[in-house]
């Protein structure tokens, strides 16, 4: 199996291998579909970082940052993952949404990953309305418990 052959015959969102007629080792193939497709769907990364872990487990996933180095150098916003010893590259496709477990939050890709901002919650003021504050901190609450906004 070559890399030229590898890059031919791929689906065209994340570049499953795919089997063609007369194939020898199609378990090769089918098997490394397998792994991308168990990466990929409902997509949970460790976090988001510019260099790949030294001593990953095995399926281990990561969210490439904007400023890779060592074997991520050429794959900035793309998913990595830890298979067969090797780090394995998915580029992200818009409306691909990955949960980012070192911040329990969802990014999505819509041209480049998204994800809210971290804001200061109102404190002090001339004038404090304690029951606008509290429902300020309810919602906060909710949107980090469904995900979309960062923990604290």
């Amino acid at each position: 199996m070559s890399d030229t052959f590898r890059f031919d015959a791929v689906t065209d969102r994340f570049s499953l291998p795919l089997l063609f007629a007369a194939q020898a080792h199609k378990e090769v193939f089918h098997n490394e579909a397998l792994a991308r497709i168990d990466a990929l769907i409902h997509a949970a990364v460790m976090g988001e970082q510019n260099a790949p872990p030294p001593d990953p487990d095995v399926a281990e996933c990561w969210l490439v940052a904007d400023a890779p180095t060592g074997a991520w150098e050429d794959h900035p916003g793309a998913v990595a993952m830890f298979h067969g010893g090797e780090w394995v590259f998915a580029d992200p496709v818009p409306g691909m949404r990955i949960f980012n477990r070192s911040t329990r939050q969802f990014t999505v890709f819509c041209g480049e990953w998204m994800k809210p901002a971290i804001f200061e919650e109102p404190s002090g003021g001339l004038h404090v309305d304690a029951e606008a504050r509290v429902a300020i901190r309810a919602l906060v609450s909710a949107l980090q418990a469904a995900g979309i906004y960062p923990a604290a």
